[in-house]
């Protein structure tokens, strides 16, 4: 919705007290728009409820929520997530449990909804346990996400995680490899071993993965190609290379 979208009325909550009565009610929120500079009371303790449920929240200025709606918004904008959020911890240990091996896709900030839910209907069918994504910086979650995942988003756990970085550190602590996807690699992703626990990170659509979440792999890998252009879209980027992690388990 900030890519200048069409407007999905249903997905979007406006009004500081509606907004507060949603998280507090435990209502899956994708984040939260404010008007910059806006302080008020009631505006703090919104602020308070999103801090504690670990909601985002984005500074904007008010020309910006007036874009997104004519009706009266007091200068909060919430969007309604369109699935429940699960828990990494959760979707990990049910893996081992049920003697599964594990495989966690990370997105880096991917921002395009459309990108987003083709990922989604890829990993569905490849066999993927849960998609993490950041709580800032990563693609809405809505209608058309969902749309375009053909129903996958209904079936697969997506983990929203504030911190890439610490959350790559938990899945390391947890046994699993951690693989990136990137062009910057020497070796190829048929180079790489996906039979044991592990976890594959692709990046956004502009710059890849970013350099700090690169230094916190295991393995670098890359897509071979031949042709003069020289980057895939990353819904392709992340098909090829699960295919090959499916490929090796056989």
């Amino acid at each position: 919705m900030e890519r200048n979208s069409p407007q999905n009325k249903s997905e979007l909550l406006f009004g500081i007290r509606p907004i507060i009565e949603a998280i507090e009610a435990g209502k899956e929120i994708d984040k939260i728009l404010i008007q910059k500079e806006q302080s008020s009371p009631l505006m703090n303790e919104l602020l308070q409820a999103a801090s504690i449920h670990k909601v985002p929240v984005q500074r904007v200025p008010v020309e910006k929520l007036n874009r997104i709606t004519k009706k009266i918004h007091q200068g909060a904008i919430c969007f309604m997530s369109s699935i429940v959020y699960a828990s990494l911890d959760n979707v990990i240990s049910d893996c081992f449990q049920s003697g599964a091996v594990p495989m966690i896709l990370v997105l880096d900030r991917i921002t395009d909804v459309r990108n987003f839910g083709a990922i989604a209907r890829t990993a569905e069918c490849m066999g993927v346990h849960a998609i993490v994504i950041p709580a800032k910086g990563a693609a809405q979650i809505n209608s058309d996400a969902v749309k375009t995942s053909a129903g996958a988003l209904n079936h697969i756990p997506v983990c929203r995680e504030e911190s890439l970085i610490k959350t790559i550190k938990y899945l390391k602590e947890s046994g699993l490899s951690v693989v990136a996807c990137t062009e910057k690699a020497q070796k190829t992703i048929a180079e790489a071993v996906y039979n044991d626990p592990v976890a594959i990170i692709v990046g956004s659509e502009e710059d890849g993965i970013s350099d700090e979440i690169i230094k916190k792999a295991d393995e670098i890998v890359r897509i071979p190609m031949v042709g003069k252009i020289g980057s895939l879209n990353v819904s392709v980027a992340a098909g090829m290379i699960l295919y090959e992690a499916i490929r090796q388990r056989g």
